[in-house]
């Protein structure tokens, strides 16, 4: 797989939101801001998500074909506002909800830290704590410079 560009990396590893997007069952698109996690040079962007009524997961499970949006310079915390949109492919690991996001806690801690609080209460609020992991594998790539939408944006396609 090709890789990204530093600056694209920054986006994804410093951003606190991103607007990922799933299709239902009837083919339409349906957005949730979400917490992106994002490990520079790992090639994948992953997200968790509770198993309790989450219809996202069974979304993603029926069609693997998602897209996240990286586009709010206060959700960003990029100096450069690049916005970045993702069209990628989706995985659900629901093996281990109780402990298989664990792995994505030092990632979650940088970005929120104040997740610690919340885990004191985790065995409180169990069924919040019960999560699946999302990982997306980036397919395209978009990103316009400085957040200019009107500019044909640098593409990426890391499908070859």
């Amino acid at each position: 797989m090709a890789s990204l560009p530093p600056h694209v990396e920054d986006v994804f590893e410093r951003s606190l939101v991103a607007l990922f997007t799933t299709v239902n069952s009837r083919n339409e698109p349906v957005t949730h801001p979400m917490l992106p996690l994002y490990e520079r040079g790992s090639g994948r962007i992953y997200f968790t998500s509770s198993v309790l009524f989450s219809r996202k997961l069974e979304h993603i499970k029926r069609n693997p074909k998602v897209s996240v949006l990286f586009s709010e310079r206060e959700f960003t915390r990029c100096e450069s506002g690049d916005a970045v949109l993702v069209k990628g492919t989706a995985r659900v690991d629901d093996s281990d909800p109780s402990n298989g996001w664990m792995r994505f806690l030092l990632l979650w801690r940088r970005k929120e830290p104040y997740i610690d609080a919340y885990l004191k209460q985790r065995f409180a609020f169990p069924l919040f704590w019960e999560r699946a992991v999302i990982e997306v594998r980036p397919d395209v790539v978009y990103v316009w410079r400085g957040g200019d939408i009107d500019a044909e944006p640098e593409v990426y396609d890391l499908r070859r």
